[in-house]
């Protein structure tokens, strides 16, 4: 199992195998820009679970490592682990100062340690049997420690619902295509059990009590800073590539249009460019 730090509804390959050496400059660049939005979800930990109390940290599925390093500026007491399964990226995570282990979850889960604190951003919806997965984080967990799981949020929008050329609504079409792959991605994978997504439920059925939900907002409004710009641009052509057997005709030819630098209607010029997204935490507790 590995991070999905890049912008939900994500950019997938064709199978479940994903190349994640590969998107670490969409994964990275993705949480980077996502920074303002994690810094505030952090904040809202530290109410829950005071930074004096925390000892010891894992963010599971770290991917490289940017909400591990902020996970150490918001608990500066306790040891911060970022867990992944590729070196490529955790090279990227022990670049930021952050301690890094190498494991393959599920089966490395006995590896973890213990934690007064459990990351799970956006990770567990790459393992099959998600109820199993939180009930092994939750073992991990020593009495009084919490457990805050990414999962879900509002679909990204960068683009106008009408972009003057094909047809309206072409996000809403790439998240229509990029959610049939994601469920055959699902169905996968090793183990893969379908469940409803009701995580107040999952997490009380782990054996923890549930501590509050909160979504969190990002909103970079038209004019975007290059950096925005640069990383929707990578994004959309690897949207462009991936998704390309998913899409009719017209919207094959609307993102290449947005993806040609030289055309002036294209993601490199548009000034209604934006970035507006959500994410949500759920936390729960295990008993004292």
């Amino acid at each position: 199992m590995t991070h999905t730090e890049a912008t939900r509804p994500h950019t997938h390959d064709h199978t479940a195998h994903m190349d994640w050496t590969a998107l670490l400059p969409l994964l990275e660049g993705g949480a980077q820009l996502r920074t303002p939005m994690y810094r505030q979800a952090l904040t809202w930990l530290t109410e829950l679970l005071p930074m004096g109390a925390v000892r010891r940290v894992l963010d599971v599925g770290s991917g490289p490592g940017v909400v591990s390093a902020l996970l150490a500026e918001a608990f500066p007491y306790a040891e911060v682990v970022a867990v992944d399964a590729t070196p490529e990226l955790l090279e990227r995570a022990r670049a930021r100062g952050v301690t890094t282990l190498l494991a393959d979850l599920p089966g490395d889960l006995h590896r973890l340690g213990e934690a007064d604190l459990v990351w799970a951003g956006e990770s567990l919806h790459h393992l099959g049997d998600q109820a199993a997965a939180l009930s092994g984080l939750a073992g991990l967990l020593r009495p009084g420690g919490l457990l805050a799981l990414v999962e879900g949020g509002l679909p990204t929008r960068r683009l106008p619902r009408d972009l003057g050329f094909g047809r309206p609504d072409l996000e809403a079409r790439l998240d229509a295509a990029a959610a049939e792959w994601f469920a055959e991605m699902r169905a996968a994978l090793p183990g893969s059990r379908q469940a409803a997504e009701d995580w107040r439920a999952l997490l009380t059925a782990a054996g923890l009590a549930p501590s509050g939900t909160r979504s969190f907002l990002l909103d970079i409004p038209a004019p975007v800073p290059q950096a925005v710009r640069d990383h929707v641009v990578a994004e959309f052509t690897r949207r462009n590539e991936s998704l390309d057997d998913r899409l009719a005709e017209d919207d094959r030819a609307a993102l290449d249009r947005l993806t040609d630098p030289d055309d002036p209607e294209s993601l490199h010029h548009r000034p209604d460019l934006h970035l507006l997204t959500a994410r949500t935490v759920h936390t729960a507790r295990r008993a004292t």
